[in-house]
């Protein structure tokens, strides 16, 4: 069974660049395919994995495939998937120092390894979560209890319009309101403007509200713009205000010469979520929360129950379960620490260097074909753009635009997603796996092209 499993494994890795992006089955077709009563006999083994091979795997788009640039890649590694083998067959638990001390200790050295990569100070420290949306709510989380505590009915939180949602479903958690939020329109480069914020600073307060927490971005998802970390630093520390960054996507480009540069006093932040199933190319689901302060998330988050009394021994334990909000936890670190020792720093930084460049090598392309107007350059390995010939009324464009996606999609060789940046639909590229070539780029761009060329065409032909 495991031969198997592995050998399908290798020949998936192997074949995935030659095959297509994936496809997006229609629901009534896909719902009648899998239904089927509770199994209540055995059946063999082999059968049920033919099963997943033809009815699953051909019903999904492969986001670790290298011409997959929609939303965020979610680029794999066999070291990391192996791990994940090893910490889910042995059921590895991470909730607290007395039945995990070592796996727990290996989570703690793989954080401090980030701290030092992101140069926090000494102090700071964390723990792995399922992905950027639990690790932007545990920072929230840390900053509510230590800037309001238990009042915090008048406490108000700042972030950009570029900011990921799930920040603002975190605050919604936490049991802020939405007027509680404010979210500022970004500038020309789609970074909070600090001159916006803090206006809006003397507004709250004088109106008497509590700011407490400002949410910067480290590579935005539409985008990959990066807010002015430094200023905001000194602005909050001035202020007495939380300075939380969502680097989910970006912090891990400060290995990068772009990076350091754009990510300049990321280590001066309160806390900072990351991802490393995005830039350090791991299996979902690995995500980071640090903190400038680990007891900052003990004093949020810890509760003792008369269960879990003998964990309790009067010694300097770390029980990472009083740190963050799942007492079930599973060995996420492992798969990064395999792979960090296996592949070493160096080749991770190679790979992300390669990624900014097929960012600008995409960008240089578009810009080169007639139309294609880059609505935001290459930043962190993404670049926004979208077809717009002059004679095209914008709502024309826009829809253009958006049926590229499903024509890509339906040809299957990449695929490339849309967002809306200043009031028009707006194509993105985010050029994240370290298996993509400059062929898959130009294929992409060639293809995106084409029927660009030709649904402008039918269109004019039905005018």
């Amino acid at each position: 069974m495991g031969y198997r499993v592995i050998d399908l494994l290798v020949d998936y890795w192997q074949s995935l660049p030659q095959q297509p992006i994936g496809r997006r089955p229609a629901r009534e077709a896909l719902e009648p395919l899998l239904a089927e009563p509770i199994p209540t006999t055995p059946q063999p083994w082999e059968q049920v994995l033919q099963e997943f091979q033809q009815k699953v795997l051909p019903n999904i788009v492969h986001v670790d495939h290298p011409r997959y640039f929609a939303f965020v890649p979610a680029p794999n590694n066999p070291v990391g998937a192996l791990a994940d083998t090893l910490a889910a067959g042995m059921n590895i638990f991470v909730g607290t120092w007395m039945v995990g001390a070592g796996a727990t200790q290996v989570e703690r050295v793989v954080v401090d390894w980030l701290r030092q990569l992101l140069g926090m100070p000494e102090t700071a420290g964390g723990l792995f979560v399922s992905g950027g949306s639990v690790a932007n709510l545990v920072a929230l989380a840390a900053a509510r209890q230590h800037k309001l505590g238990d009042h915090f009915t008048r406490g108000v939180a700042y972030f950009s319009d570029q900011t990921h949602s799930c920040v603002e479903r975190a605050l919604h958690i936490l049991g802020f309101r939405k007027e509680q939020m404010r979210v500022l329109s970004t500038d020309a480069h789609f970074r909070l403007p600090i001159d916006i914020l803090w206006a809006q600073l003397q507004a709250d307060r004088a109106a008497g509200w509590q700011p407490f927490c400002v949410v910067a971005n480290a590579g935005t998802t539409n985008t990959g713009a990066v807010d002015s970390l430094p200023e905001l630093a000194e602005l909050c520390r001035r202020e007495g205000l939380w300075l939380h960054v969502d680097g989910a996507y970006g912090a891990a480009m400060v290995l990068t010469n772009e990076g350091k540069q754009l990510l300049q006093g990321i280590g001066k932040v309160d806390s900072l979520a990351i991802d490393p199933h995005k830039g350090f190319y791991q299996p979902m689901a690995a995500g980071c929360v640090l903190v400038r302060v680990f007891e900052h998330l003990r004093e949020a988050f810890r509760i003792l129950p008369s269960y879990l009394q003998d964990k309790e021994r009067g010694l300097p334990d770390i029980d990472l379960c009083d740190y963050g909000v799942e007492l079930s936890r599973g060995f996420r670190a492992l798969k990064l620490w395999m792979s960090l020792k296996v592949f070493g720093l160096e080749a991770f930084r190679q790979a992300m260097e390669q990624n900014l460049h097929l960012a600008r090598y995409a960008e240089q392309l578009l810009r080169a074909r007639d139309h294609w107007q880059i609505v935001s350059p290459a930043t962190l390995g993404i670049v926004a753009f979208r077809y717009a010939p002059p004679e095209l009324p914008h709502e024309q464009a826009d829809a253009l635009n958006r049926a590229l996606v499903n024509a890509m999609l339906t040809d299957g060789f990449a695929l490339v997603s849309s967002t809306r940046l200043r009031g028009h639909t707006t194509l993105r590229m985010c050029t994240l796996n370290p298996r993509t070539t400059e062929a898959d780029v130009e294929g992409t761009i060639e293809r995106l092209d084409r029927y660009a060329r030709g649904l402008h065409q039918k269109g004019k032909e039905h005018l």
